[in-house]
């Protein structure tokens, strides 16, 4: 067996019951061939960003994987069809939502996948569950985690107990 790469995953659904939608989607995860979860974020509540709808219940998944990261974001889009995932227009409310946003410290821009996610580090429901399990990663060309919790102060996140 090889090493495994590390790939961290946000979640986020704001259709139907978002909540219910993203711990199964955490239970997909782990299903994956080749991959196990590793470590999850508690769940969060945030209003849409540059969008309209309902609140989102948002996550952050630690994966240990096999798969490399176009075979990895394959078996995502795979769950979120598989969750009712329609892709009717940019920032649509949607039944779920898996972003690869690292995976190990690779730096990748093609039409089907960037790494990292181009605007994880803006969201706060990507920077504050992420720092929650993963305080000293470091993003690629942008720093920390620990030291993006400034930028994304004035964005409202709660935590869901």
């Amino acid at each position: 067996m090889s090493t495994p790469h590390q790939a961290l995953i946000g979640l986020g659904a704001n259709l139907g019951d978002a909540q219910a939608t993203v711990e199964a989607a955490l239970e997909a995860l782990h299903a994956i061939p080749h991959t196990r979860l590793v470590n999850r974020s508690a769940l969060y509540l945030t209003a849409p960003i540059e969008a309209t709808g309902n609140d989102y219940v948002n996550a952050v998944a630690e994966l240990a994987t096999e798969l490399e990261p176009l075979e990895l974001l394959r078996a995502l889009q795979a769950i979120e069809h598989e969750f009712g995932r329609v892709r009717t227009y940019q920032n649509a409310p949607r039944t779920l939502d898996l972003d690869l946003l690292l995976f190990d410290q690779i730096t990748l821009q093609s039409t089907e996948l960037q790494l990292p996610h181009p605007r994880m580090h803006q969201r706060a429901f990507v920077v504050v569950p992420l720092h929650a399990i993963a305080p000293e990663i470091l993003i690629p060309q942008v720093g920390l985690v620990s030291d993006l919790l400034p930028l994304v102060a004035d964005q409202a996140i709660r935590r869901l107990s």
